[in-house]
């Protein structure tokens, strides 16, 4: 079970993760320019804002964790989940480049800046993260934040890096980016479809 969750917020976090969002066109430019040195300091100051969020929300679970809660988180989580599968989907139709100018020339405060001012990241935390720092909270206490952190920020910085260094090289295909979006989309779609049975149920669709 334990390890079933952190697989679990790996999966979802690829929702965020991949998002071709602010941070994803802002890396690709960085990419271009500093290669996936400039991806990896896109990644440390997106965490600067992430982490703190992250403990906030999870100290308040951990306060307020309840069954009814729970259910509630549930249904909030599911439908987040729905709706960034949609919006995943609808990028990988829209999406054109993965390349896009950035005026600043510190990939720190490139990571910094979409963060702490896209809404669509917090509520991502608020909507879906939530849920997920509740499970780990009853599974391992007010560690469960760290180790749920630790099982998501990863991909963040495998991906943006990756994302970084392929940009700096000629031939990426947008084709496949696209495919990966699509499967995302219907993989999220999944878990938000289990949330929400979750809430009406108290029991999961999936095995984990």
């Amino acid at each position: 079970m334990s390890l079933a969750l952190l697989l679990k917020v790996a999966l979802i976090s690829s929702s965020g993760a991949l998002a071709p969002g602010p941070l994803t066109a802002a890396t690709a430019a960085i990419g271009v320019k500093k290669g996936w040195k400039g991806g990896f300091m896109v990644s440390v100051g997106h965490m600067v804002v992430e982490l703190p969020l992250v403990f906030l929300i999870g100290m308040g679970i951990a306060t307020f964790a309840s069954e009814e809660f729970s259910i509630i988180l549930s249904f909030v989580g599911g439908a987040f989940l729905l709706f960034f599968a949609f919006l995943t989907a609808r990028d990988a139709v829209k999406v054109r480049s993965l390349s896009d100018s950035s005026s600043f020339s510190s990939p720190v405060i490139v990571g910094i800046s979409p963060s702490a001012l896209n809404p669509f990241f917090i509520a991502w935390w608020l909507g879906v993260g939530s849920p997920l720092i509740l499970e780990a909270v009853a599974l391992w206490g007010i560690a469960g934040i760290g180790l749920l952190y630790a099982a998501h920020v990863w991909l963040d910085f495998a991906w943006l890096t990756s994302l970084a260094k392929i940009t700096s090289l000629s031939g990426f295909s947008l084709k496949f980016y696209k495919i990966l979006l699509f499967a995302l989309a219907i993989l999220v779609a999944i878990f938000g479809i289990d949330f929400i049975y979750y809430g009406f149920t108290k029991t999961h669709l999936l095995p984990f």
